[in-house]
């Protein structure tokens, strides 16, 4: 629930807070042990603030009610609104025309250039509108939405002030520009020294561990320590480990924890699942098939962009009826949406000359290729053996 949910707060979520303060002992030893995370429980909130991942993970943005990715502009007015609210001129409740109106005032302070324009206070009310969801804001009389559709209908906001500087994960007396905040403790030594935890982390967080993109001491724990580190993953967080030649994914058997699944339910995921069928039956690739990516070769099959466009043309023509009408109207805007689908959960990656397909997307074949049964000397040398995920293909549940 915390790991889904770094957030949860007494005004939205009273039960699942009182778990969490029961338990607040033994969750923050196995935060803090298992993935160095830490944990802060207080009266009102708990809040798990999470080490900055690796490079490859999978950006997780904001997103609007409609699911649209927030804007560099949003983001400008969540920052702004968040520092309103720590002002001293703001109490623990702040009409909503007040808010904006303190907004305004410190982006002048800050040398931020703000209008009136109906576009300027979408960003405004998407950013206090996440605040609402996130618990640092609640809705007492009127709403946010409200304040936005209905010419600037008022509304009364409670303000918890103690969850606020928990935001960012960490304090920024010390940070000297934005990549400083963002890298976090990328980099620092005392943290490159602990591989066992650092692989922990990947495999929580991420849908699919490339085992190129693991440093040699993380590659070493995945080889030697397979055994402990299901053992952990299974006890700390109901995670089933699966390792391969070319990887390692831990999945959720009760799907409690995923906030993409794949394969999922609307015409993007089922065209993506299909899609992959069909670049896998078309292509064919075997255990010893590689691709370039930036410069590298690594693991996987080329699909050109030509290719994934008339598979996609012929999956539209096949199942169409099925289909999203704006999807099939639009085929360009499907792939788009396809691709960012699959390279969320690390099952592809787009390059200029088309999609690689990393081997672990064979595994979600509906009729799969089974590999033979192993010898003991075979499984024992499974590390070096290319088994293009496929043993498990059948199981459908590759979520993070």
């Amino acid at each position: 629930m915390l790991l889904m949910n770094p957030i949860i707060t007494a005004a939205q979520r009273p039960d699942d807070l009182a778990l969490v303060r029961a338990n607040a002992v033994e969750l923050k030893r196995v935060f803090n042990r298992v993935l160095g995370y830490q944990l802060v429980v207080e009266s009102g909130f708990a809040r798990l603030i999470k080490s900055p991942l690796s490079q490859e993970t999978a950006a997780r943005p904001a997103l609007t009610p409609n699911g649209a990715e927030f804007a560099p502009r949003t983001y400008a007015y969540l920052a702004l609104v968040c520092a309103s609210l720590l002002s001293p001129n703001t109490g623990e409740q702040v009409l909503m025309s007040e808010l904006v109106d303190q907004v305004r005032a410190d982006a002048v302070t800050a040398g931020i250039t703000t209008t009136d324009a109906t576009t300027e206070q979408r960003h405004l009310v998407r950013a206090i509108g996440l605040l609402v969801d996130w618990g640092v804001l609640s809705e007492v009389d009127g709403s946010v939405a409200a304040w936005d559709h209905r010419q600037h209908e008022e509304a009364l906001l409670d303000v918890h002030r103690g969850l606020l500087p928990h935001l960012l994960t960490r304090g920024l007396r010390d940070v000297g520009d934005p990549t400083h905040l963002i890298a976090g403790t990328l980099g620092d030594p005392v943290a490159a020294e602990q591989p066992r935890r650092d692989l922990r982390r990947r495999l929580v967080e991420n849908p699919l561990v490339r085992r190129e993109d693991l440093p040699e001491s993380e590659r070493d724990v995945l080889s030697r320590e397979r055994r402990e580190l299901t053992r952990v993953l299974a006890e700390s967080f109901g995670l089933v480990l699966e390792v391969r030649s070319e990887g390692a994914l831990a999945y959720d058997p009760d799907d409690e924890l995923s906030d993409v699944r794949f394969p999922g339910t609307g015409t993007v995921a089922h065209a993506a699942l299909l899609l992959v069928n069909a670049l896998t039956d078309e292509l064919r690739p075997t255990g010893a098939t590689t691709a370039e990516v930036e410069g590298r070769t690594v693991p996987g099959v080329l699909a050109t962009w030509a290719l994934v466009r008339s598979s996609l043309d012929l999956l539209v023509e096949q199942y169409g009826r099925t289909f999203a009408k704006a999807h099939v109207a639009d085929v360009d805007h499907l792939r788009s949406e396809v691709v960012a689908l699959l390279q969320s959960v690390c099952l592809a990656t787009a390059v200029p000359d088309g999609l690689v397909l990393h081997p672990a997307a064979a595994r979600y074949r509906p009729e799969p290729h089974r590999a033979p049964a192993k010898t003991r000397a075979q499984s024992r040398l499974d590390d070096d053996t290319p088994t293009l995920f496929t043993t498990d293909a059948t199981d459908h549940r590759g979520e993070s």
